[in-house]
């Protein structure tokens, strides 16, 4: 039987959350959970305006921050793969019910997490709020031409904090 491993998290929102992995990195995904980048690809793109998980370094991999595009001091839209602010605040997310109380950053942190190995009780809502972000690639195909990333810069922005590859469209 293979061992756990314990993560313990101290950063500015969480002070000694602890988690285990049970799954290895990157593998034995629910088989509704597809998504096209890694956390690593996404940071190297450009995502959040690069101020997302500053303070989490030691969570992560380390190989995961090397060409990561991070801004600790503020968030940046040039540091977007599109170039453009395409997310809402944290206080937003609160108000709406969709922050999990074991991942006060929201969805990014979830998928981090379960891209390590950690499995939640908050996995299957989260599968499919990712799921459902689907729609915006059936949009983004009815009004752009195939290739033509500057059609919807900010739908393709979004799409890309979920793990979406909309420069295949």
């Amino acid at each position: 039987m293979k061992a756990l491993k314990e993560i313990i998290v101290k950063d500015k929102m969480q002070k000694n959350y602890k988690y285990t992995l049970s799954c290895k990195e990157g593998k034995e995904f629910d088989v509704n959970f597809k998504p096209d980048f890694t956390p690593k690809e996404m940071l190297k793109l450009g995502v959040f305006g690069g101020k997302y998980i500053t303070d989490c370094a030691n969570e992560f991999p380390k190989n995961w921050f090397s060409k990561a595009k991070l801004n600790s001091e503020k968030y940046e839209k040039n540091l977007n793969y599109f170039g453009v602010r395409a997310s809402q605040s944290l206080t937003v997310w609160r108000e709406k019910g969709w922050i999990h109380k074991d991942d006060p950053r929201g969805w990014f942190q979830w998928y981090c997490r379960y891209y390590i190995g950690r499995r939640h009780v908050d996995d299957m809502r989260q599968i499919k709020r990712w799921v459902n972000m689907r729609r915006h690639i059936i949009w983004l195909q009815g009004a752009c031409r195939r290739g033509d990333e500057s059609c919807r810069p900010r739908q393709r922005q979004a799409l890309l904090h979920w793990a979406y590859d909309s420069r295949k469209l």
